[in-house]
């Protein structure tokens, strides 16, 4: 069997397009969420103003998020078709954070700027700390566990 010099770069770009579609975000309107996502929305939305709601596939797993910005920061929540919350990310004050953190977060950036920072929570507990760093031209996330470590792997 032959294959012309062209297939199998095809047949990888292909691969990835169709990878990229599957993990593409969707946005939303709230009557597209199912009830049980809908009462978790209410729930963690009160005080705040929604931006706006998404879809997701996670392997398997549809998950929804909800936008918003609650007292001058963003929060985004994600959330499970049964209306359980996955996890939160949560902008926070560099200067707010305890000492062990900003300086776990300022050791990896290095030269770099921090430009953001957000609390990661899962089943009701920090777990993590991210920030987004730019240095020159190059931008980039770093992670550090609640204590200011680096965590063994990505949260």
């Amino acid at each position: 069997m032959r294959f012309g010099k062209w297939t199998v770069p095809l047949l990888v770009l292909t691969c990835a397009i169709a990878s990229q579609a599957a993990t593409q975000e969707r946005r939303l309107k709230r009557a597209d969420l199912p009830a049980a996502v809908q009462r978790t929305v209410d729930q963690e939305s009160r005080g705040a103003t929604v931006r706006g709601y998404s879809s997701e596939k996670n392997g398997a797993l549809l998950e929804y998020e909800v936008a918003m910005t609650l007292h001058g920061h963003n929060r985004d929540v994600t959330i499970a078709a049964d209306g359980s919350v996955l996890e939160i990310e949560e902008e926070v004050a560099l200067d707010s954070l305890p000492e062990p953190v900003r300086t776990g977060l300022r050791q990896l950036a290095g030269s770099g700027k921090i430009t953001k920072v957000e609390s990661l929570t899962k089943r009701g507990a920090i777990v993590a700390f991210e920030a987004q760093v730019r240095t020159g031209t190059k931008r980039s996330e770093i992670q550090v566990g609640p204590d200011g470590k680096p965590l063994t792997h990505r949260e």
